[in-house]
């Protein structure tokens, strides 16, 4: 999985504190400099300033501002499982790979058991990998071996039945359907600030599955960068609490 950022807001949080200016300021944001807004708000400086600001409406709730700075990702590399969770966002925007357009009759089957074009999950060689509903994930170092062997044989022979498929002239959009849901796709996605808040809220948590996290956690380290205020104080206090962000 590759993560990158595309496209963002410039000066994110100049414009989230602008935006919440707005609904307390007697004159108009739009004419005014940063400074001038930002006057009646405590701290030293512009920056103490947006701290104070972002802290507070957070700490109390005010989530509209955060909705006016948006963030596009480009994704590489999460399988169709995967995807299928995320999209599930209706508030995000997305843009994915065509199965019906692209075809993978150059793969070499014998690659697909080395990760290529299909996610390998970790479980397939981790003996002691614990999943939801699971105990304990300890196995026999031949049990998980098999185990193993059994993936990757399964995938392989998905590969080479759908190129076999398209050598008999299917076309790709109905070869597909024996590809394994673990086949690898790449994702265009766009979201605002309080969005990201909440797909945090809801796909880095414990319960979720570990492909998701990883998307997720990739995606925060670059909100971090990106809007860092923001994304410092989530971090500090707002992970893992019991009431999640509504989108």
């Amino acid at each position: 999985m590759k993560v990158e950022l595309l496209e963002a807001t410039e000066d994110p949080e100049e414009l989230i504190c602008k935006a919440a200016r707005n609904d307390y300021y007697s004159d108009f944001v739009g004419e005014d400099d940063f400074e001038t807004v930002m006057g009646s708000i405590d701290g030293d400086t512009i920056e103490d300033k947006q701290e104070t600001l972002i802290g507070h409406l957070l700490a109390h709730g005010h989530y509209g501002p955060f909705e006016h700075p948006q963030a596009t990702f480009a994704v590489k590399g999460i399988s169709r499982s995967c995807m299928a969770q995320i999209t599930r966002h209706r508030h995000v925007s997305f843009d994915v790979q065509s199965m019906r357009y692209v075809s993978f009759d150059d793969v070499d089957p014998d690659d697909v058991r080395e990760g290529e074009l299909v996610v390998t999950p970790p479980s397939a060689s981790d003996p002691d990998w614990v999943g939801r509903n699971q105990k304990t994930g300890a196995v026999d170092e031949d049990v998980v071996a098999e185990r193993e062997e059994v993936f990757r044989e399964s995938v392989s022979r998905s590969v080479e039945e759908y190129q076999r498929l398209l050598d008999l002239g299917m076309p790709p959009e109905d070869a597909r359907f024996v590809l394994p849901i673990g086949t690898k796709v790449n994702m265009v996605m766009s979201m605002n600030a309080r969005m990201l808040m909440h797909v945090a809220d809801m796909r880095a948590a414990a319960d979720a599955q570990w492909e998701i996290r990883q998307l997720t956690e990739e995606v925060l380290d670059l909100a971090a960068e990106w809007c860092p205020i923001t994304f410092e104080y989530y971090e500090e206090n707002m992970r893992n609490r019991k009431n999640r962000l509504a989108p």
